[in-house]
């Protein structure tokens, strides 16, 4: 299945590493946080991906044009540097389409503007490309699948650092309670779609917006609430947050021990 990866963004909320890289492109680790998503679909069989690029796209060319899988796998060398030799398989078995969708436009726009390179698949996944999750994905698309419905999102819990108060007209204070007890459901960035998708979408829409409301109004809209890891990496607190992660070798977006521990439940979105 093609995964359509949203990699044109400012990204002015992390603005002290996006006025030199996109943020797609800022590291988290040794790899960009970009790699790193793309790794999450690559464990589940999905490996042909299209960028949308626009903000410093030169920058994520680049890197995939002068990608070398030695620097990051054990490897032989030999013939003083001429000869090497990739110890195990190497895990980016990529391909990917590189597409300049423009600076200005919004992910709806960027989404349209390569609609060509999704023609032909019943599905398609798509993903903001910031955040990360241990959101089992196979189940996931198996209920969209089954539901026939033609958009699905990922549905999460903010990582709030802060508490809630309740607050009555006369300023006195109702309650005042931990940010763990709070109901906020968030649009996570991950996203499955059909085709028909593109029937409700108009030119210069927001994704998310009008498109979404149409398919609410049309009830083809469909969410799972996922309380797992999640983290999108909109600051540079968040950015800490991943980057002490993956130094510990805590990176649940990418398994391991952490299969069969996730909780998930499909809902309609309202």
């Amino acid at each position: 299945m093609k995964v359509v990866l949203f990699c044109g963004g400012l990204g002015t909320r992390i603005r002290e590493y996006s006025e030199n890289i996109p943020k797609p492109m800022i590291p988290v680790g040794q790899h960009p946080i970009l790699w790193h998503v793309m790794q999450y679909y690559s464990q589940f069989g999905h490996r042909d991906f299209v960028l949308c690029l626009g903000y410093k796209a030169n920058v994520v060319k680049e890197y995939f044009l002068n990608y070398k899988h030695q620097l990051y796998a054990d490897c032989v060398v030999s013939g003083q540097g001429r000869n090497v030799e990739i110890i195990g398989k190497p895990t980016e078995d990529w391909r990917v389409s590189m597409v300049d969708t423009g600076i200005w436009r919004n992910i709806g726009e960027r989404l349209w503007a390569v609609r060509d390179h999704v023609r032909g698949e019943e599905m398609f996944l798509a993903n903001y490309s910031d955040g990360l999750t241990d959101l089992m994905l196979p189940e996931m698309i198996e209920r969209f699948r089954r539901s026939g419905k033609v958009a699905c999102f990922v549905a999460t819990r903010p990582p709030l650092t802060y508490h809630l108060a309740d607050i009555a007209p006369d300023g006195r204070v109702l309650e005042f309670r931990s940010s763990e007890r709070s109901d906020i459901w968030i649009n996570g960035g991950y996203f499955i779609l059909r085709q028909e998708i593109f029937d409700y979408m108009r030119e210069g829409e927001e994704l998310v917006l009008e498109p979404f409301k149409r398919l609410i109004e049309a009830d083809k809209l469909m969410a799972v609430k996922h309380d797992g890891f999640w983290r999108s990496m909109d600051t540079l607190r968040d950015r800490q947050v991943l980057e002490d992660m993956v130094e510990r070798g805590e990176m649940p977006w990418l398994f391991g021990d952490y299969a069969g521990k996730r909780g998930q439940q499909v809902v309609a979105a309202e």
